[in-house]
């Protein structure tokens, strides 16, 4: 192909979805994915809970993993795929990198080598994902479960916050790959009381309220190329609303 002004042309706009979900157990982020247009989920553990969803079995391989994104190359009813979880697909990457090069830990492979090497088969993963969103129009929604760590911003001083429960270099990759990080919570208002003698208490109080944090701040990871608002529920009509350009809104 000639790379020259006759090679111009306009992007696509908006495609399907493709989004990392991530935040506490329980809070509903398997619910949201099942709201998606029909879904199909590759399980990596055994999360649905009392869900019906159409799913794979739960995959106990990398291999495996991989057989089920080939399978939906083919002709089928589905429009979106889930992947449940990234957190359990990550060692299934680490067994798949220590059989490549016969030990037993992915540690034994000296400091950071083998998480190195894992991003090799993280790429494998997420540019098949990426093929069906390309090839067959279908929505991408992976989940993820959190972790509490120090982050260290140099206006801030350190804090803990929520992140997404992989190794980092993982996590960074992942998040490259995707349009959306979305951090899904528990909304809680605070209200201070009057302790007496000039002291006072603020506590957190739970609304009952679910919902999607789309921008960063320094208590959590997300990310978002649509132009979201900051918080939106957790809710997948919400989310489709809140994707759309402004002069459809």
């Amino acid at each position: 192909m000639a790379f020259d002004l006759s090679s111009v042309s306009k992007s696509k706009g908006i495609g399907a979805p493709r989004i990392l979900v991530y935040g506490t157990a329980g809070v509903g982020k398997t619910t949201f994915a099942a709201q998606a247009p029909d879904p199909v989920f590759i399980m990596t553990e055994d999360g649905a809970g009392t869900l019906e969803l159409d799913s794979f079995p739960v995959v106990s391989t990398f291999e495996d993993f991989m057989q089920c994104i080939t399978a939906l190359y083919g002709e089928h009813k589905y429009a979106s795929v889930v992947v449940d979880s990234l957190d359990h697909l990550e060692p299934l990457i680490w067994k798949r990198v220590c059989a490549d090069n016969s030990v037993e830990n992915i540690e034994k492979l000296g400091y950071g080598k083998g998480y190195v090497m894992a991003l090799d088969y993280w790429r494998e993963a997420m540019a098949a994902l990426n093929g069906l969103r390309d090839q067959k129009s279908m929505a991408i929604i992976l989940i993820a479960h959190h972790q509490i760590k120090p982050f260290k911003d140099p206006e801030l001083e350190t804090l803990d916050r929520y992140e997404i429960k992989l190794h980092q270099k993982a996590s960074g990759l992942v998040q490259e790959s995707v349009d959306a990080v979305l951090f899904a919570k528990h909304k809680v208002s605070t209200k201070t009381e009057q302790l007496g003698f000039g002291n006072t208490r603020t506590r957190g109080i739970a609304t009952g309220q679910r919902v999607l944090a789309t921008v960063e701040t320094p208590a959590y990871l997300a990310k978002n190329r649509y132009g979201m608002p900051a918080e939106i529920p957790l809710d997948w009509a919400a989310f489709m609303q809140a994707i759309q350009p402004s002069k459809e809104k």
